[in-house]
């Protein structure tokens, strides 16, 4: 039985070679380190697939983490609250890397004036503004939408943690009057949606 290797100073290497001379005959699972493309790549049965390159680029892709809310909450808050259910969490590989964050949060308002939303990293706030009475991630004028009607909140940030260790991002929400619906409209649960947050670690 032949075996397909590569000879180097410190004996063979299976599994290391070029993306010219990758093996003929590969077995399904098969993993193979390309050193021209510095990538690791997978035979699937019917090609080569890329999986993971040993020094990503900046702007790779490391990993994505994502949460989806699909029943209703509310509040009646003045004050910044947790939506409950709704956070995420990831590791980051790197302490260079950053995190892309995108939240798409729908709401209803139930005679809710004032709404404000603010993106939260462990106990941080980020993405939000300055110089204002209030600074907040977002904001939305709830009288301004019927109590039928529904808005979604949308919030894309790229943050740079700095950090190894699990990271928790999560919404938090508040309104000045009236009670603020998550995934619903204001007068009913006729219609019910969902709502996402999603985290991407961005080599850096």
């Amino acid at each position: 039985m032949a075996i397909s290797a590569s000879l180097g100073t410190a004996g063979l290497k299976q599994g290391v070679c070029t993306s010219t001379t990758r093996p003929t005959a590969p077995f399904e699972g098969q993993m193979i380190y390309e050193t021209d493309t510095d990538m690791v790549a997978v035979w699937n049965g019917t090609a080569w697939r890329y999986i993971a390159a040993t020094t990503p680029t900046n702007g790779t892709v490391l990993q994505v983490q994502q949460t989806v809310l699909n029943t209703t909450t509310s509040t009646t808050s003045a004050s910044v609250v947790d939506v409950s259910g709704f956070s995420v969490s990831i590791t980051p590989k790197s302490t260079s890397s950053k995190v892309l964050v995108t939240v798409n949060l729908t709401v209803g308002f139930g005679s809710a004036d004032d709404t404000y939303f603010n993106l939260v990293r462990g106990s941080t706030t980020i993405a939000i503004g300055s110089g204002g009475t209030n600074n907040n991630s977002a904001f939305r004028r709830g009288n301004i939408i019927s109590d039928t009607g529904m808005d979604t909140v949308t919030i894309v940030f790229l943050d740079s943690p700095a950090t190894t260790s699990a990271t928790t991002y999560k919404m938090q929400y508040g309104t000045r009057v009236g009670t603020l619906y998550v995934n619903r409209r204001g007068s009913d649960t006729a219609f019910v949606t969902s709502s996402t947050i999603t985290v991407q670690e961005i080599a850096g």
